[in-house]
């Protein structure tokens, strides 16, 4: 095959998201009382107020993209972009407002999946589950699952945004994935736009890590995990030879950092939508760097989170890619990926390689 990568896009893309992060910062004096995020609250972890309206340049970094791409390539983002504006509004209108639920702003993401099925008539068909592909064949079932799951998603990054680089690097890590399984699969085109999807984020990786300059806010986490929701939804969609899982898989670290999110708040007695700072990476924070690097600054530590977190979501990634036609082998890797979250989670908590949790 022979990928010939729309390398235009690409970089006008990344620069455009660049200079737009180095603009926001720039001015920041101008416009504080509206875009900064303040280090108030239980699960912040930043010393100084910062801008939180990166996904701003993003959607401007991706409107370049789209400009400079090829005919077949704008054909593909145009539907999803536009569709992507629920989400990316709702998480914005946070990002200035400081007001708004975590449940408005997940129903704006099922929003945006429903006008994505809309523009480009995909939904899930299948997800080789016994029953779900049944209930999978009735139209309006197959269309509100999609809507939901990619919702998740979405969701999903936002939760894992919580300390410098760590959610960009997440969805360019499981982006990446997808796109060497789209590749594996022959899809050239899906290929391309994950590959716009990592550099556009990629240009907003350059001023929010290691420096922590501007942050990606709700608007950006909601709008990246949209996007990362759909593309996996296009992959099994236009590619029916890879298994439903996969993409699943790919994802698996911001998917399980829900999962135990709602099952701990649950267990506390606590509404799903409660702060706090019990996330895997609060945790690798407080009781990893903070404990073997106590003379580094605060900033540094903040930063010094994002290369241990890679290491646990690079595994998912990669079995998603090695096993990505095998359903059975995938449902063991997700397997596996939460079982490894449980005990890396219980030793930070515990100080001991235990499993129960009492």
């Amino acid at each position: 095959m022979n990928l010939q990568v729309p390398h235009l896009s690409l970089i006008v893309g990344a620069l455009a998201t660049f200079l737009i992060c180095q603009l926001i910062v720039l001015t920041q004096h101008l416009h504080s009382r509206h875009t900064m995020d303040t280090f108030h609250g239980v699960q912040k972890v930043h010393a100084m107020p910062t801008p939180r309206v990166g996904g701003l340049a993003i959607v401007v970094g991706f409107m370049v993209a789209w400009y400079f791409a090829s005919g077949p390539m704008r054909q593909m983002m145009g539907p999803v972009l536009i569709a992507s504006i629920p989400a990316f509004v709702s998480g914005t209108v946070e990002d200035i407002s400081k007001r708004g639920s975590v449940s408005e702003r997940l129903l704006a993401t099922i929003a945006s999946g429903l006008i994505a099925w809309l523009l480009t008539g995909i939904s899930l068909q299948s997800v080789n589950v016994w029953g779900l592909d049944v209930l999978l064949s009735f139209a309006p079932f197959a269309i509100v699952l999609t809507a939901i799951a990619v919702g998740g998603v979405a969701n999903s990054i936002n939760i894992i945004d919580g300390v410098n680089g760590l959610a960009g690097a997440t969805v360019i890590t499981c982006i990446s994935a997808i796109g060497l399984i789209a590749y594996a699969a022959g899809d050239l085109n899906l290929t391309k736009f994950c590959i716009v999807v990592a550099s556009v984020t990629g240009g907003f990786m350059l001023v929010n890590y290691p420096l922590g300059k501007i942050f990606l806010g709700d608007g950006g986490a909601y709008l990246l995990g949209f996007l990362l929701g759909w593309i996996s939804v296009m992959l099994v969609a236009r590619n029916s030879v890879i298994s439903p899982w996969a993409p699943l898989v790919a994802c698996a670290y911001p998917v399980l950092e829900v999962l135990f999110s709602m099952l701990r708040r649950f267990a506390r007695t606590r509404s799903l939508s409660h702060p706090d700072r019990l996330h895997l990476h609060s945790l690798v924070l407080a009781r990893v760097v903070k404990l073997y690097f106590p003379k580094l600054s605060t900033l540094t530590q903040n930063s010094l989170v994002l290369p241990f977190m890679m290491i646990y979501a690079g595994i998912p990634a990669g079995l998603a890619v090695l096993f990505r036609t095998n359903t059975l082998y995938l449902g063991l890797s997700f397997l596996f990926c939460a079982v490894l979250y449980a005990v890396i989670y219980m030793r930070l908590v515990r100080f001991k390689w235990v499993l129960r949790l009492n």
